[in-house]
């Protein structure tokens, strides 16, 4: 009998997680499927109270209208450059940040490690007006390398990879050092090739977090070519009304070079959260 009670709880647990784990990916892909319906539908039915769930007619025209509101083809080639030299920039500072911070001994070490932890604790938006200063004082406004300017430097990139480099024995340096390597030869010879995992779980987050970076695009570059594709489609939004149709279409149109993204590289996106997870 108590096999038998143990057995049922047991299943009736099982049966619990999963319409739990049900929910919440309903819950989830919940707002995706509304978009796409949304992007199919007229005005009055996207804004129809109640809400109706199914359009009478599916209206392409909305992905007509959005392409001819935006410039799409100047977004993705402002997002993809700056994601791509976003990434280029947190791989190569925070490695050389963080495997400074881990292995080597200097004057003001620890003083500037709490600085790259206290940049990491307080919320990016305090950092807009000086950085746009710095931007605007340059005279580099509306450009690519305003986009970037930001994620010359990741406080994240630099402690998770401190934290990598921290994990290698230090034994490893040491046979290095034997072997006639300098400092620098072994950062990039034998340290660094080490890395790849955290290197690729911080692409990873570096490339999603510049994907969906919207309010420093937003300021920095005023000029609708030079936006990117988040800042593009919050100009869509009108002040007293909004097309949300042509909103949603315009949001799926930016969505694809990210899910095309994700469905070519889904093992290293996946191997970089449990990576991170794991550090």
């Amino acid at each position: 009998m108590k096999r038998n009670s143990l057995g049922a709880s047991k299943a009736r647990l099982t049966v619990l997680t999963y319409v739990a784990l049900v929910l919440g990916a309903v819950i989830m892909i919940f707002p995706f499927v509304w978009m796409i319906l949304t992007s199919s539908k007229t005005v009055p039915e996207s804004m129809a109270v109640p809400p109706t769930i199914f359009p009478e007619k599916l209206m392409l025209d909305n992905f007509v209208e959005a392409v001819k509101s935006l410039p799409f083809l100047n977004l993705y080639i402002n997002t993809a450059l700056m994601i791509v030299f976003r990434v280029l920039c947190a791989v190569a500072f925070s490695s050389m940040a963080g495997y400074a911070f881990a292995k080597l001994e200097f004057k003001g070490k620890n003083l500037l490690f709490g600085i790259v932890l206290v940049q990491m604790s307080l919320p990016s938006q305090i950092f807009i007006i000086p950085q746009y200063q710095m931007v605007a004082k340059m005279g580099l406004a509306n450009s690519i390398f305003a986009l970037v300017f930001p994620g010359l430097v990741s406080a994240f990139g630099v402690f998770f990879l401190r934290q990598t480099y921290m994990a290698i024995p230090k034994e490893v340096g040491e046979a290095a050092y034997l072997d006639g390597c300098n400092q620098w030869q072994t950062f990039y010879k034998v340290m660094f090739p080490l890395t790849g995992t955290s290197v690729a779980a911080l692409t990873v987050f570096t490339a999603v977090f510049a994907y969906s970076d919207l309010m420093w695009p937003l300021v920095v570059n005023s000029d609708l070519t030079m936006m990117t594709l988040s800042s593009g489609l919050a100009t869509l939004r009108g002040q007293f009304s909004t097309n949300f149709p042509v909103l949603m279409s315009g949001s799926l149109l930016a969505m694809l070079p990210m899910v095309i993204l994700y469905l070519i590289f889904q093992k290293q996106f996946i191997e970089g959260i449990a990576t991170t997870g794991g550090k």
